[in-house]
């Protein structure tokens, strides 16, 4: 493993961890997924070209060439309530990753639910899915998307989405996708190892001092119903905590909009 000219060098891969390349996937978190059962233990499975890739809510998500597109395959502890968690460890490990490969002139900030932030403009995304009934869950996959060569267009985003930015344009840097999963993985294994031995705490702490527009106004939208008010930070569940004028509201899921700058 060699390190990334002028980043520091980089943690050894976890021990016990699987790494799989594939030259061409339809997603890879179906494919952590269908795996998971054939598995001894975490994996992570990296695919060069994802042609049918997606993001929250269904929507899709864009891999030009050069970008990375990969998902860690877990046999999570607890129910669905404890594998959502992980999201928080994805965004973290995507913070420190991201950190290396870009350079200590970038600024980076994490946007509740589940994006990463370089420059104000989206480079990353995450998507957990999980494979299971009930209280029991038999499978999760971990998915990353990262813009590390280029990014979709204004065309290619929904209305009021943050714009998308990538790694090389706002910083020069070439990262191969391969050279990104070597740094990714030691970081997730890092902010895995706190969530599963301490609990959430030390991971929403982390969480809340990387988040973006805290404390600032902002939308949450969840299908047809917005709400406004001010971004207070995430409660012990990972929920969002919005204050409004008739008090602290607690949002678990929706999509927020930065009304100013962050």
């Amino acid at each position: 493993m060699t390190d990334l000219p002028g980043i520091p060098p980089r943690a050894r891969w976890p021990e016990r961890v699987g790494r799989h390349v594939l030259p061409r996937c339809a997603s890879t978190n179906a494919e952590a997924l269908r795996l998971v059962p054939m598995l001894a233990g975490p994996a992570w499975i990296l695919a060069l070209e994802q042609f049918a890739g997606r993001g929250r809510r269904g929507r899709i998500w864009h891999m030009p060439a050069g970008n990375f597109a990969a998902s860690l395959a877990l046999k999570p502890q607890g129910g669905p309530a404890g594998a959502s968690l992980y999201s928080f460890v994805a965004a973290l490990a995507l913070h420190d990753a991201l950190a290396l490969a870009c350079g200590p002139s970038a600024r980076l900030a994490i946007k509740w639910p589940n994006d990463v932030l370089l420059n104000g403009g989206k480079v990353a995304g995450i998507l957990l899915e999980s494979a299971g009934t009930g209280q029991e869950l038999a499978a999760l996959a971990v998915g990353i998307g990262v813009n590390l060569a280029a990014s979709p267009s204004a065309d290619q985003l929904e209305e009021g989405a943050v714009p998308a930015v990538s790694v090389l344009g706002e910083t020069g840097h070439a990262v191969a996708p391969g050279d990104f999963l070597d740094i990714l993985a030691p970081a997730f294994a890092h902010w895995q190892a706190q969530l599963e031995s301490r609990g959430f705490a030390p991971i929403r702490a982390a969480w809340l001092a990387r988040a973006a527009g805290m404390g600032q106004p902002v939308t949450a939208r969840t299908g047809s119903v917005s709400r406004r008010g001010i971004f207070e930070g995430i409660d012990q569940q990972g929920a969002l905590m919005l204050r409004m004028a008739a008090g602290c509201e607690i949002i678990p899921a929706a999509d927020i909009h930065f009304d100013g700058a962050c």
